[in-house]
């Protein structure tokens, strides 16, 4: 964990995929110390990573855990949610996160069991406070705005502001050296990713990447990604390619400084050809 400041403390997750030696922590997570109760956010990759983070709460503290925020529904972020449930909080989703769970759910979970064994998995938990627009949270001497977006990065993704301190948390709104990975719609996070400008955070918490990063130059060379995958998938319908064509073709460059490139940008241009042959 890092100690960031003013209570917050955030684990700076590696580049991998999930593996047994990670137990599914490859995205950062992390807890916020306020004055009457703890937020956690996001809860890890697995149970066995979700009893880890719980693990550093208490070494910091003994002050109740009343929220867990699942910032969306991919695994890396919210399968440690059921190491959380003894405590009894309030689980902070989308007001879409439930239906991904049902979707997906019961598919990762067999996917994560085949990795990394069904007793470091847990359950699926759904999100009992759900986020249809912006909530407020109060943790006794700070406040935390949630706020839903919509279809981006996923279609059930949430970013929180710490009003206090103005540290902004855009989860997987922001990915920072490693590949942004595209599940929902590539318009929607370009316009998206406009929106958390307009919040006016100096310092983020990106989802992927250091600990905290400057803003404006992690979201500009993220933005410039995208726009790249947008602009050359278009042309690329334009032009008649196959989608499997263009997986191999477009922004092909754009490699360079992005991990696990070679693992994720196929499958970003086979979901942004999806989405805009329908234009």
């Amino acid at each position: 964990m890092k100690d960031l400041g003013n209570g917050v403390f955030i684990r700076e997750a590696p580049h991998e995929e999930v593996a047994p030696a990670n137990k599914g922590g490859i995205a950062n997570v992390g807890f916020i110390v306020g004055r009457d109760s703890v937020l956690v956010t996001d809860p890890g990759g697995s149970l066995a990573d979700g009893e880890w983070l719980k693990a550093r709460v208490r070494e910091r503290t003994s002050k109740p855990i009343r929220h867990v925020v699942l910032t969306h529904v991919h695994p890396d972020h919210c399968f440690g949610a059921a190491a959380f449930v003894e405590e009894q909080p309030q689980f902070v989703g989308h007001h879409a996160l439930k239906a991904a769970l049902d979707a997906r759910g019961s598919y990762y979970r067999q996917r994560l069991a085949e990795v990394l064994g069904a007793e470091n998995v847990g359950d699926i938990i759904y999100p009992t406070l759900e986020v249809h627009d912006v909530a407020e949270i109060d943790l006794g001497d700070r406040r935390l705005q949630i706020t839903a977006h919509r279809t981006a990065h996923t279609n059930c993704d949430l970013s929180m502001l710490d009003l206090s301190s103005g540290l902004l948390f855009p989860a997987d709104l922001l990915f920072v050296d490693r590949v942004p990975s595209l599940d929902g719609s590539l318009s929607g996070w370009l316009a998206e990713a406009e929106r958390l400008r307009g919040v006016g955070a100096v310092r983020v918490v990106p989802g992927h990447g250091p600990a905290i990063v400057d803003f404006e130059a992690a979201m500009d060379r993220q933005i410039g990604y995208l726009t790249a995958l947008h602009e050359e998938t278009r042309k690329a319908i334009e032009e008649g390619l196959s989608i499997d064509e263009a997986s191999r073709r477009v922004a092909a460059g754009e490699g360079a400084g992005w991990a696990l490139f070679s693992d994720y940008h196929a499958r970003n241009v086979i979901q942004a050809y999806k989405e805009l042959e329908w234009e």
